[in-house]
């Protein structure tokens, strides 16, 4: 298959909503990470969105819409506290899971009787959505299980040859994905954390964090959101997350290290005195959320066969990067 590289022209818009109106698989940017998107409605289409994964059928797909009215053609019953995180926090990148109505095939709920939806901030995603006049379900666009892609080049490694077009919207501005969420008894339950911490959401309503957010679920669980069940964002390496302080953090490291090992942390001074090879993910969570997934894939670029990484904060926007950490390194801690 060739594959079109598309702009943010207008023309190319017109494009790459031509080939979703056709039941094609395009790669569009978020605010997020890169969607693999498909017309939602399409059974085929979704599929091929499997199939260019390479993804598990029961790994739900997030639903993006362009209009807050679109969602009561998704759902049959929108809570009231569902409002009210939508009018706080869309067009943004919060996900929330409602009942589905029949129009979403099962394919694209992953078989569940719910459908997580959301609304991107992206311009140009938004500006497909309008063009297509229908949802689209769009994961994130890298074969299932490799770090998320927030660049064009990414998406452009992972899916060159598999689908019919990517859109170079350039750089992702968030880094991680959606936080999704689901309400629970008047209550917001975050399955995923994302950009829009638990603390943002408990000024809408008492929220409480899933178990599946810091525990690895078991291979026969039910899960309500993409990212809760599979090893996720890993790169080749062996990732050890080290959850302590940055002088602990170095002497661990230095008695356990080899010729194999590399080091992933905040900046510079986590490595002083020490003779190994490192790459920096930032010092703030929001950097660190936007440099994550560049990172792990660097370190698939530098050939690492071992690292050992510095554990980020787990409150506010740091929860959501220790969360795709934990996964990319499979819930392998120590904790000093």
């Amino acid at each position: 298959m060739k594959t079109e590289i598309l702009g943010t022209d207008g023309a190319s818009l017109d494009r790459a909503a031509e080939l979703l109106t056709r039941g094609a698989v395009v790669a569009v940017p978020t605010e997020t990470v890169y969607g693999l998107a498909a017309n939602a409605f399409d059974e085929k289409a979704v599929r091929r969105i499997f199939e260019a994964k390479g993804r598990p059928a029961d790994n739900p797909l997030i639903v993006h819409i362009a209009d807050i009215s679109y969602l009561e053609k998704l759902s049959p019953c929108v809570p009231e506290l569902a409002y009210k995180c939508a009018e706080a926090f869309w067009a943004g990148p919060l996900t929330m899971i409602l009942p589905k109505k029949d129009i979403i095939p099962s394919v694209t709920s992953g078989g569940l009787d719910t459908v997580g939806i959301r609304m991107p901030v992206d311009k140009t995603a938004r500006a497909i959505i309008k063009r297509c006049g229908f949802a689209l379900a769009a994961p994130s666009a890298n074969v299932s299980g490799s770090p998320s892609p927030t660049t064009f080049r990414h998406v452009y490694e992972d899916m060159n040859g598999r689908i019919s077009a990517i859109v170079d919207g350039g750089d992702c501005s968030v880094g991680v994905e959606s936080t999704v969420i689901s309400f629970d008894d008047n209550k917001i339950r975050v399955l995923r954390p994302g950009f829009i911490s638990p603390e943002e959401l408990s000024e809408i309503a008492d929220t409480v964090i899933d178990k599946g957010v810091l525990e690895q679920l078991g291979a026969d669980a039910v899960v309500r959101s993409p990212g809760m069940k599979y090893k996720h964002y890993a790169p080749k390496a062996d990732v050890t997350i080290i959850d302590s302080d940055r002088d602990s953090f170095k002497h661990y490291v230095r008695k356990n290290s080899d010729d194999a090992t590399m080091l992933m942390v905040f900046s510079e001074a986590d490595c002083e005195g020490l003779d190994i090879e490192f790459i920096e993910y930032g010092e703030t969570a929001e950097e660190q959320a936007k440099r994550l997934f560049t990172s792990l894939r660097t370190l698939d670029e530098l050939g690492a066969e071992k690292v050992y990484a510095r554990c980020p904060k787990k409150s506010g926007v740091g929860l959501a990067v220790y969360n795709r950490l934990l996964r990319a390194a499979g819930f392998k801690v120590v904790r000093l």
